[in-house]
């Protein structure tokens, strides 16, 4: 009885195991937080990079005098400025250049981005994973208003 008392008083007081307990239970949370973390905030740079582009592409379109001039003035901007953006690959974008058509005095240049291939398609999917499409405008009116 007394070796008993003293074995149940002895295993109260253990705490050997405690810390394996504790990392089996956070590390699936941790792991969470870090994958979310990388996987959103490359798909986020990758988001505002293609918004950058339709933005400054759209500006410089406006030095155009004709549509197709300022169509190739956009498509050049985005072509020639694309590698300033290290996570995303120049052979899927597409750059479509407009009038728009609810008004003739404004250009629309429309980025489209497969973002299908980008590597965090390839980490384990402890979070949902983003769209693999990203598509971002950027409308500049013509004239002098």
């Amino acid at each position: 009885m007394i070796q008993a008392r003293h074995f149940l008083r002895t295993f109260a007081r253990a705490r050997d195991g405690a810390i394996a307990v504790e990392f089996a239970l956070l590390a699936p949370v941790f792991l969470m937080l870090v994958f979310g973390i990388v996987m959103y905030g490359s798909y986020l740079a990758v988001v505002h990079g293609v918004q950058q582009l339709a933005a400054e592409a759209a500006r410089s379109s406006v030095a155009g005098l004709s549509e197709s001039e300022r169509r190739t003035l956009a498509n050049a901007y985005v072509t020639g400025n694309v590698a300033a953006y290290p996570l995303i690959m120049p052979a899927h974008l597409t750059v479509t250049a407009a009038t728009s058509a609810s008004d003739a005095n404004v250009f629309v240049v429309t980025v489209n981005y497969d973002a299908s291939t980008m590597f965090i398609y390839t980490l384990p999917s402890f979070v949902p994973r983003p769209p693999g499409a990203i598509v971002r405008s950027a409308a500049i009116p013509r004239g002098g208003y």
